[in-house]
């Protein structure tokens, strides 16, 4: 059997062993056996469930970040997250946010030309983005340090430009802080992270109030309005697509087809 194999059949065997109890899962509905379901673990792990399949089919190699994730949503010993990391050929990761664009976001940011796109690390803070997203003036601001944190900007920041509908804007925000959430599950010794979610519950009592009620919440498209020099107010869809390879999100901008905002 490969290490690849291998490496899926303990994922597997360890999803089923561990009670949803154990790792602060509330249980919905029945269940066929008393392990998690895959789609619970994906959460936890801020994983999409079809990528967890493939690792625990064997079919995908998970990132050191990722592989981080697992051991930490299934409460890992030390020694059980050593030896996945010798399986998937890592050295272990001490609880640190990636903070690097991994070749394949590298791409996507310099493939894309027409389209706006922006990556983001597990805090929410943009990484790089192309010219396109430049253009709507939606680049990191570098006049406060955490100017470059979507989550600082929609709380405390300016965030002014952009218009939601209400529902999509609490959602956003519900999404912003579930996001933050699971990234200091998985993070809990980055610095940099408990900072930021120290100061932001400070800043902001909405956030606060929100990080005290543990939303959860997927990542998901929504509808907003953005204003442009010359074309006045445009209306764009906004997806929000996670990238395993780093942990990472990219926000991607687009308008319907053939449309005066789409031009």
């Amino acid at each position: 059997m490969s290490d690849a194999s291998t490496l899926g059949t303990v994922l597997r065997e360890r999803r089923e062993r561990t009670r949803p109890e154990e790792v602060g899962v509330v249980g919905h509905g029945r269940r066929r056996t008393g392990g998690l379901r895959r789609e619970e673990l994906a959460e936890l792990a801020g994983v999409s469930t079809d990528h967890l399949k493939r690792m625990e089919q064997g079919r995908r190699h998970p990132s050191p970040g990722v592989l981080n994730a697992l051991a930490r949503a299934l409460r890992m010993s030390r020694a059980e997250y050593e030896h996945l990391c010798t399986l998937a050929g890592y050295a272990p990761v001490e609880g640190q946010v990636p903070r690097q664009l991994s070749n394949s976001a590298r791409r996507l940011v310099d493939r894309i030309e027409s389209t706006p796109v922006c990556v983001l690390d597990a805090t929410w803070t943009a990484l790089g983005w192309n010219r396109a997203w430049e253009a709507l003036a939606c680049g990191a601001p570098s006049l406060h340090p955490r100017e470059g944190n979507i989550a600082w900007r929609v709380f405390v920041g300016q965030d002014h430009r952009v218009t939601r509908s209400p529902d999509d804007n609490a959602r956003f925000r519900r999404l912003l802080v579930a996001e933050l959430r699971a990234a200091s599950t998985r993070y809990p010794a980055d610095e940099g992270l408990a900072s930021l979610t120290a100061d932001l519950r400070r800043a902001s009592a909405e956030f606060a109030e929100l990080w005290a009620s543990t939303p959860t919440a997927g990542l998901h498209d929504s509808r907003m309005l953005l204003p442009h020099e010359d074309l006045g107010q445009i209306a764009l869809d906004c997806d929000t697509i996670h990238i395993p390879d780093g942990d990472l999100r990219a926000v991607v901008f687009t308008a319907d087809p053939g449309s005066a905002d789409g031009s």
